[in-house]
């Protein structure tokens, strides 16, 4: 379990770093029109010296943020797939890890996202930055434990319905349960008046796009280095038993 774990951390960063290429690449465009777009209807009011240069927040800043999420992340997947493996029917290490790791995007990202998607700077009252960052978790909560329940759901199903119609009753439950859950939740609308749209929408975009190469370089260099390491593992005890 220590050499998993150990294995899906470096993973993680592996994977932040490609992520953190992409965020350069396609997201911080965005972040700066947002931030012109700031300055242009501040209206010279008096914020104070910046605290952190723009320049460090788009380098030094973004790297260790990825960095450390994906570390996190790529830790947690490592437990995820120690408690999965064997679980999903016939897959082996690298399908299972890419099972997996569509599955955390999904229901980690993706749900909570469409509750609540990323905004860019100068989107959002700072008044209600705590309720925002409490409503979104609360969302991000019930869609893990719903993920969970609904593969627990189906695997008790599998023996009576057959393997198609258990994983459907199980998305049938987790959808009902984050529906009810998004229904529930407040809805945040604070886009600014005359905010340029498409740097909303590229913003969000590169949001997506980002946690998208995270989450599929976790799962396919975990799965890749997974199976690796079992092959190795069976080869020594066919060599050993022989």
């Amino acid at each position: 379990m220590g050499n998993l774990l150990v294995r899906g951390m470096l993973v993680g960063l592996a994977a932040a770093a490609l992520a953190l290429i992409f965020a350069s690449l396609f997201g911080e465009p965005s972040v700066d029109s947002a931030i012109s777009f700031e300055g242009m209807h501040s209206h010279g009011a008096d914020e104070g010296p910046e605290l952190v240069s723009r320049s460090i927040q788009s380098t030094l800043g973004l790297a260790v943020a990825v960095g450390a999420y994906g570390l996190a992340f790529g830790g947690l997947f490592a437990l995820g797939f120690a408690f999965a493996y064997g679980r999903l029917g016939r897959l082996n290490a690298r399908a299972t890890a890419e099972v997996l790791a569509l599955g955390a995007f999904v229901v980690v990202f993706v749900v909570p996202y469409l509750k609540y998607p990323a905004n860019p700077p100068s989107v959002g009252q700072p008044d209600t930055i705590g309720s925002r960052t409490a409503w979104y978790f609360s969302m991000v909560l019930v869609s893990v434990v719903a993920g969970i329940g609904s593969t627990v759901l189906a695997r008790r199903l599998l023996a009576r319905f057959g393997a198609w119609n258990s994983v459907l009753l199980g998305l049938l439950a987790y959808v009902a349960v984050v529906s009810v859950a998004s229904a529930i939740l407040p809805v945040v609308s604070e886009v600014p008046e005359h905010f340029p749209a498409s740097v909303l929408w590229n913003f969000r975009v590169a949001s997506l796009g980002t946690q998208l190469v995270l989450w599929m370089s976790i799962g396919l260099l975990f799965g890749v280095l997974t199976e690796r390491r079992l092959r190795r593992v069976a080869g020594q005890a066919v060599t050993l038993s022989s």
